[in-house]
């Protein structure tokens, strides 16, 4: 199967590059396939002929990305419910398994089977006759997969414990917000997602550098997504001459040119990363209030000097 890896910068730039390789090769993860499995006898319906007349019947199971896909052969969780709701008004779960395909042994009855692909997953539900032939079942995830990063500017890295992604479903619910998916993501982790347009919001520190874009995952293909951060980081610094020690025991506002606190801290030489724009440093220290006005240009780095006077 080929798969095909698509890079782009949300808001300016696009560029794709294809590999050939199996669709689960795409998303990078290794997995024991050993299968330990309890048996299923307790849960599944007996024929009226009595327990000892029950055969139990072997089942093979496949997941594949999209319709014309090879197995995945790894980071796949099965499970295994009966199809009656217990007391607790949920299905009780019989088996799990872990790997790639799997083999479950069932008695003749219904059941629910779910497999699970990191965020991506699906339900089929499966009858076992008691005689006649028993295909492989083959379930179709309709997945893909998604690693997210960040520039500031027009190309420069940002480092990426500074950097968080939240991803949440496009549409709107019906409360009109939109449902989280995944929270906290780091950069060039993958996410395993099912095949759809998703809202990702992407943090560059704890401030005011906030970037949303849509971006759409395709099945059986990884999306290599760039973000393009309007941002820099600032080192604050009070000093009694230009390129001097920063003094200690200064507090730090931020004001936007609208007059809004955007940050606040105390220290020598704060580091805050700023959104581009206009803005006001006001330094206190020792009853003494000091001020300068700068500008934040994207991916330009620098320090920002308040002086003594």
């Amino acid at each position: 199967m080929n798969r095909l890896s698509t890079a782009f910068f949300c808001t300016l730039m696009l560029a794709a590059i294809a590999a050939p390789a199996k669709a689960q090769d795409a998303f990078g993860e290794t997995v024991d396939p050993n299968i330990v499995l309890p048996g299923l006898s307790q849960y599944a319906p007996a024929s009226a002929a009595g327990a000892n007349a029950v055969v139990s019947r072997n089942v093979q199971m496949q997941a594949v990305l999209t319709e014309d896909g090879d197995p995945v052969e790894n980071g796949l969780t099965w499970r295994v419910f009966h199809p009656i709701p217990g007391a607790d008004g949920k299905l009780p779960l019989l088996a799990t398994s872990e790997g790639g395909s799997a083999q479950f042994e069932f008695e003749p009855g219904d059941y629910f089977i779910h497999v699970a692909f990191g965020r991506s997953g699906v339900t089929k539900k499966l009858s076992v006759p008691a005689a006649g032939p028993l295909d492989t079942q083959r379930l179709v995830l309709e997945a893909g997969g998604l690693v997210l990063n960040a520039v500031s500017g027009v190309d420069m890295r940002i480092p990426v414990q500074q950097l968080r992604f939240n991803i949440y479903k496009a549409e709107e619910g019906l409360d009109g917000d939109q449902q989280l998916v995944v929270e906290d993501v780091e950069p060039n982790i993958i996410v395993r997602l099912n095949a759809g347009t998703y809202h990702i919001v992407s943090e560059y520190g704890g401030v005011n550098a906030v970037i949303r874009s849509d971006i759409r995952v395709e099945p059986g293909k990884l999306t290599e997504a760039v973000i393009q951060h309007r941002a820099a980081q600032l080192t604050l610094k009070l000093v009694s001459e230009a390129g001097g020690e920063a003094i200690a025991d200064t507090a730090w506002s931020i004001l936007t040119s609208g007059g809004d606190v955007v940050s606040e801290s105390v220290g020598a030489f704060p580091t805050i990363v700023l959104a581009e724009g206009e803005y006001t440093a006001i330094a206190r220290n020792k009853s003494q209030t000091y001020q300068r006005e700068f500008t934040v240009v994207a991916g330009r780095n620098s320090d920002i000097e308040v002086l003594l006077k």
